[in-house]
């Protein structure tokens, strides 16, 4: 099973209310089971809600407390990615997931770039807190901006087929 940010398959979950619809991505998982999650929902933040970056700091900074995370005006959403990172955690070990596809840049599903934290659309290598928790499951973790390798491509093709997307939302 396949988890992934749910904005990628065309929810309206992005904080502005909109989406980040992969159609590739849409057609390449069509006949496949897939988990959609967006942790921010699942930790209680509205859509829409404002932007929020890592302040100074990576996934697993905000997850050793060594980095919050917040929104332009100062608002501290920490506590509220951290409630849906662990949700998504709660997901993954109940579901048979062998990959997640997850959105790049995003404080909580960035892959291997975030915002710098400045709000200033800069961005910096890192990853967001629900992504490392995922990897300190083991799961693999690509984002939708990753070249699909021969061994990606492998995870994709062995995983269960024939059934529609699950809903993942609470």
């Amino acid at each position: 099973m396949i988890m992934i940010s749910a904005c990628l398959l065309g929810k309206n979950c992005k904080y502005s209310g909109g989406n980040n619809e992969n159609p590739c991505l849409i057609d390449l998982l069509k006949d496949k089971k897939t988990l959609p999650v967006c942790p921010e929902e699942l930790g209680s933040l509205p859509t829409p809600r404002p932007p929020a970056e890592i302040i100074k700091g990576n996934g697993y900074d905000v997850l050793h407390g060594l980095a919050r995370i917040c929104t332009k005006d100062g608002g501290d959403v920490t506590e509220s990615f951290l409630k849906g990172a662990e949700a998504v955690k709660k997901l993954a070990q109940s579901h048979p997931i062998n990959l997640a596809i997850m959105k790049e840049r995003s404080p909580s599903c960035g892959v291997c770039k975030i915002y710098d934290g400045t709000f200033s659309g800069k961005t910096i290598p890192g990853l967001g807190v629900c992504t490392a928790l995922l990897k300190d499951l083991g799961i693999t973790v690509i984002s939708e901006e990753s070249p699909l390798s021969p061994e990606i491509l492998t995870l994709i093709k062995e995983s269960e087929s024939s059934y529609p997307f699950i809903n993942g939302f609470s």
